[in-house]
């Protein structure tokens, strides 16, 4: 599976952007698919994941309220819909997929980059202030 990101870009603080990240090589309707995203001199960190067959999704609690991930089978891609930016938004965001996925219930295990494996080159996101 190979992972396309797109859509980052400059934004003001409290502007709006949409990622998408488009899977090619199969069908990811069983996958978990998840957004990370590192800032400059800061570690990687969990932005937010949904169970693509259904189910809820889940965000990190910087993000939680302004941002909301979605997916689209038809299109195989999974969207990252950014609302309300802050300048600490700033960062490369990174779209990642498991394709064995234990349950999300109860459980931290996609938190973890390490968890996923298929990883997608990263997209810009920069938020002026």
């Amino acid at each position: 599976v190979q992972l396309q990101a797109s859509g980052g870009g400059l934004v003001p603080a409290g502007g709006s952007l949409r990622l998408s990240c488009a899977a090619s090589g199969r069908t990811v309707s069983s996958y978990v698919m998840g957004w990370f995203r590192q800032a400059p001199g800061k570690e990687r960190e969990f932005v937010a994941a949904l169970p693509f067959s259904g189910g809820t999704a889940v965000y990190a609690d910087s993000v939680k309220g302004r941002f909301s991930i979605s997916g689209d089978s038809a299109k195989n891609t999974v969207y990252l819909q950014m609302n309300s930016l802050r300048p600490d938004d700033t960062a490369v965001y990174f779209c990642v997929a498991e394709s064995s996925p234990p349950s999300m219930f109860g459980s931290t295990w996609y938190r973890s980059w390490y968890e996923y494996d298929y990883r997608g080159q990263g997209t810009r996101v920069t938020v002026s202030s």
